[in-house]
């Protein structure tokens, strides 16, 4: 029987629950946004670029073009190539950010709402 952890995405807090068995981009597909750009899927595009800031994940080999040795050391890697062995939490790097975070309201001087 599979393991399943839950991925937090920490620029918004959002959670999904990720099998051990996929990677943590086939996750954040499964949260039904639209738009998000999964690439190749096979480590050479880039596009999936996430920080993992906490948890344990099992790897593949990924594109020295895309994530270099101190990147990947520090915790920098490609969301298609990593599988969780742990609950993880990550930060979205690079293009797929948009479409995977939800945008923060802030309430300052820019926001018409703010009173």
């Amino acid at each position: 029987m599979p393991a399943i952890y839950s991925i937090t995405i920490v620029d918004d807090g959002q959670t999904y629950r990720c099998p051990d068995y996929r990677s943590v981009l086939e996750g954040m597909e499964a949260l039904g946004r639209k738009g998000i750009p999964v690439g190749c899927r096979g480590g050479g595009c880039g596009v999936c670029k996430v920080q993992v800031r906490a948890g344990t994940f099992s790897k593949r080999a990924m594109s020295r073009a895309h994530v270099t040795e101190e990147e990947e050391a520090a915790g920098t890697v490609l969301a298609c190539r990593i599988r969780p062995t742990s609950d993880l939490s990550v930060a979205v790097l690079g293009r797929m950010r948009k479409n995977v975070c939800r945008p923060v309201e802030s309430a300052g001087v820019d926001d018409p709402h703010s009173t």
